[in-house]
């Protein structure tokens, strides 16, 4: 075989160097082992890398095809040792985040793994978009490490959290809801509300809702908020959503906010980044959390 990393990156120096002197002193040698490795690697191939004819030797149309590939592998090899040396630090094989759907295009997640992957290119990451009662579930089975979710009541002995940053949600129902019909000018009451049948976000296996923004008798339930607004712009309930994600519905017209009376139809929940504690933290969740804590 012709080619070894020792001679790649010999090859890359003095091309960068732009001679054999300049790029012996930048891989500390002398230069007759440079000029010499270059030699052996010319004669293995069959190929003329430099064109030694001028003062300093330039690279010839063989070498510079060859430039494009030999500079990937020298990447990843720098790559895989830094990854190899993270490992011994503690970084993770792999990382897996569970993400509230309501969250996904506000919480600045994707920022914080733009950071993670400039920093361990070679981590594995997943992202698991889940209701809130089962992001955390999979947080404390170990599924995933971490989970971005919507503030807890009370505090678990099992969890670590920080706050990231926040979200309103918003009573919203369809303009020809019967609730609506006949309504007052200072709006519905309360008691008016709750008489109605509620759309919910809740999770698939858990009968466990947020009681802040569950309160109907009457209630309807779905793990998904895309489909929970859907049920709701159809007229089959009310629901509280967040803000951000019902934008669009009500600038078309197909939800309204519910006039409210006697209390507020906006709720501010906060936004959490949640891992469990039975377990050391690995290097890379916590890098996530000290980023999103920074950008919050």
């Amino acid at each position: 075989m012709a080619f070894d990393l020792d001679n790649i990156r010999t090859l890359l120096c003095v091309v960068d160097e732009g001679s054999f002197s300049a790029a012996a002193r930048k891989l500390r040698r002398v230069p007759s082992a440079v000029s010499m490795a270059i030699a052996n690697l010319e004669a293995e191939l069959g190929l003329a890398l430099f064109d030694r004819s001028g003062r300093e030797p330039k690279p010839t149309p063989a070498a510079l095809a060859l430039l494009p590939q030999a500079r990937q592998l020298a990447t990843q090899v720098q790559k895989l040792n830094l990854h190899a040396l993270s490992l011994t630090e503690g970084l993770e094989t792999s990382l897996a985040l569970a993400v509230v759907p309501e969250l996904l295009a506000t919480a600045p997640w994707t920022a914080a793994l733009a950071v993670l992957s400039a920093e361990f290119p070679l981590l594995q990451i997943e992202v698991l978009a889940a209701s809130q009662a089962d992001a955390l579930a999979m947080v404390d089975s170990g599924r995933v490490q971490l989970a971005i979710v919507f503030e807890r009541y009370g505090i678990c002995a099992q969890e670590n959290f920080r706050e990231i940053g926040r979200e309103t949600f918003v009573a919203v129902v369809a303009p020809d809801h019967p609730m609506l019909s006949g309504t007052a000018a200072s709006g519905i009451h309360d008691a008016q509300l709750l008489a109605h049948r509620q759309v919910v976000v809740a999770g698939r296996d858990s009968d466990q809702v947020d009681k802040r923004v569950a309160m109907a008798e009457l209630q309807w339930r779905t793990d998904n908020p895309v489909a929970a607004l859907l049920l709701v712009e159809a007229g089959l309930g009310w629901g509280w959503l967040p803000a951000g994600f019902v934008r669009d519905s009500l600038a078309a017209g197909r939800t309204v906010q519910v006039p409210a009376e006697n209390f507020t139809n906006v709720v501010n929940l906060f936004a959490d980044v949640v891992w469990g504690n039975r377990q050391p933290t690995g290097l890379a969740a916590r890098r996530f959390v000290e980023v999103l804590t920074v950008s919050r």
